[in-house]
C-alpha cells in the first residue's frame, strides 16, 4: 500500500465538502448551539464528580455515564488482551482527549509533554513531572515513575502529534520505548457525524466546543496483545514494530513522517494560503471587471450598437468585432476611432481584413501604425481654458478630416463627387 502524504494525514477543514451534508449541518446548527450550552453546564458537574471521587470502578462508571450525556461514547474491544501488570500503554493519537477516553476504561496517567502546567495541566488530566531536560531526561523520569510502587500505568503517544486517523500513522518516536521492555499496544478509532474529528491547527478548547456541539463522538478502544523487545532490537526497531502492529489493526499505513515534518508543513501552508487567497481575489476582481465590460442585453446592447455604427461610418473598412471590442474598453466613439487609426489596439493587417474581402474594393497603401498623426498632441499647453478648448476642437476636426481623406483614397472616389 502506498504511503500517504501529509495532506492525507491531516484535516485542515472541519466542514464537509458534500453539499447535502452541509445543508444538514446548517439545519442542525441552532440545535447544536443549544446543545453545546447545555453540555457545558453538565460538563462542569462531570469535572467536579471526577475530582471528588477516588480512582475506582465506581468513579469510572459514573464518569462514563455522564460523558455519554456529553455525547462522548466509549467502547472497548478485546479487553481480555489487556495486561493488568503492564506499566506502559502506547496508542495512536487522534484527538486532544484520547488520554481522558482511555482513562475511563483503564486507569492510567499521561505526562504533559508541552503546554501549560499547574492547574490547567491537572484539570485536563495530565501528569506533571516537573522540570525535565529534553527527551532523555523525560525518559529517565518516566523510568523512575514506572519502578515506583502503587503508581498507575503510563499512557504515551509515540506519534507525539494528532492525525485524522484515516490514512496513516506518523513515525513513532523511539524515546517512549526506552521506558520499559514490555509495552501494551492500544489502537484507537474515533468517529463522529457531519464534522471532522479534529483539525491540524485547532486548539484543545476549540476541539472541546465542537465535541459538545455534535450529536455524539464514538471512541473505540482496541486492546492488542502485549509486545516485548527482542534481543538485539534497538528502541527505534521496537517502535517501528509496534507502529506496524497498530497500523495493521486500524487498516492504516505506517509512515516515516515525523511531528517536525507536520509542523514544517503547517508553517509553509500558513505562508502559502494568504498568497493564494490574494491571488484568487485578484483573479475574481479581474473576472468581475471583465463581466462589467462585457456587452449586456437590452438598453446597453442598443447603445453599444449605436456607437459601433458611428465608428463604422467613419471607418467602414474596420471589422465590427474589432470596433465592439475596443468600445467595450473605452466606451467612447472618439477614443475608439483614434485607437483604431493609430493601430494601438489591433494590427493593421487585421483592421484591413474586412476591406480586402469586400467586392470591388481597391487596395490602398496601409498606414504605418507607428506614424505620428497630426492630431495626436498639441504642440504647447494652452494658457487659458479657451486655448485648450480650441486645441481640442482643432484636433477633432483634423481627426475627422484625416478619416475622410483615407476613406476617399481607399475606395478611389473623387472628392468632387463626395462634396
Amino acid at each position: 500500500m502506498e504511503a500517504p502524504g501529509l495532506e492525507q494525514l491531516l484535516d485542515f477543514q472541519r466542514w464537509p465538502d458534500d453539499g447535502l451534508l452541509r445543508l444538514l449541518l446548517m439545519l442542525y446548527f441552532p440545535f447544536g448551539v443549544c446543545l453545546t450550552l447545555l453540555r457545558i453546564f453538565i460538563g462542569v458537574h462531570v469535572f467536579l464528580v471526577s475530582c471528588a471521587l477516588p480512582h475506582s470502578f465506581i468513579r469510572r462508571f459514573v464518569v462514563r455515564v455522564m460523558c455519554s450525556v456529553l455525547g462522548i461514547y466509549v467502547r472497548q474491544n478485546s479487553p481480555r488482551l489487556r495486561d493488568r501488570a503492564a506499566r506502559l500503554y502506547v496508542c495512536n493519537h487522534v484527538t486532544p482527549f484520547d488520554h481522558n477516553v482511555i482513562n475511563i476504561v483503564a486507569p492510567c496517567n499521561t505526562p504533559m509533554l508541552g503546554g501549560s502546567s499547574g492547574f490547567m495541566c491537572w484539570a485536563r488530566g495530565f501528569l506533571e513531572l516537573g522540570m525535565v531536560s529534553g527527551r532523555s531526561g523525560l525518559a529517565e523520569a518516566l523510568q523512575q515513575y514506572c519502578v515506583a510502587q502503587g503508581t498507575l500505568p503510563l499512557l504515551l503517544f509515540p506519534e507525539e502529534d494528532i492525525t485524522n486517523g484515516r490514512h496513516g500513522l506518523l513515525k513513532f518516536s523511539s524515546w517512549p520505548f526506552t521506558v520499559t521492555d514490555t509495552v501494551q499496544p492500544v489502537a484507537l478509532i474515533t468517529k463522529r457525524p457531519l464534522l471532522a474529528v479534529s483539525t491540524a491547527e485547532s486548539s484543545w478548547v476549540t476541539e472541546l466546543l465542537w465535541t459538545l456541539f455534535v450529536p455524539f463522538t464514538v471512541y473505540q478502544v482496541r486492546w492488542l496483545a502485549p509486545m516485548s523487545r527482542r534481543d538485539g532490537d534497538s528502541s527505534q526497531d521496537f517502535a517501528n514494530r509496534i507502529q506496524e502492529v497498530i497500523a495493521g489493526e486500524l487498516g492504516l499505513v505506517p509512515t516515516q513522517i515525523t511531528k517536525g515534518d507536520k509542523a514544517e508543513h503547517i508553517k509553509r501552508r500558513r505562508h502559502l494560503v494568504p498568497w493564494t487567497g490574494s491571488s484568487s481575489r485578484a483573479t475574481r476582481a479581474q473576472a468581475h471587471s471583465a463581466a462589467h465590460l462585457a456587452p449586456r442585453p437590452g438598453v446597453e446592447d442598443a447603445q453599444m450598437a449605436k456607437m459601433a455604427q458611428q465608428v463604422k461610418e467613419v471607418l467602414p473598412d474596420i471589422p465590427v468585432n474589432v470596433i465592439v471590442r475596443d468600445l467595450m474598453q473605452t466606451n467612447c466613439v472618439n477614443t475608439t476611432i483614434t485607437n483604431l487609426l493609430e493601430g494601438s489596439r489591433e494590427p493593421e493587417a487585421e483592421a484591413l481584413a474586412g476591406a480586402e474581402s469586400t467586392p470591388g474594393g481597391s487596395s490602398a497603401p496601409p498606414m504605418s501604425r507607428h506614424a505620428n498623426p497630426p492630431w495626436s498632441a498639441a504642440n504647447t499647453f494652452g494658457n487659458s481654458q479657451m486655448d485648450r478648448h480650441m486645441s481640442l476642437q482643432e484636433r477633432k476636426e483634423a481627426l475627422y478630416e484625416y478619416a475622410r481623406r483615407r476613406y476617399i483614397e481607399k475606395h478611389g472616389l473623387n472628392q468632387e463627387n463626395i462634396q
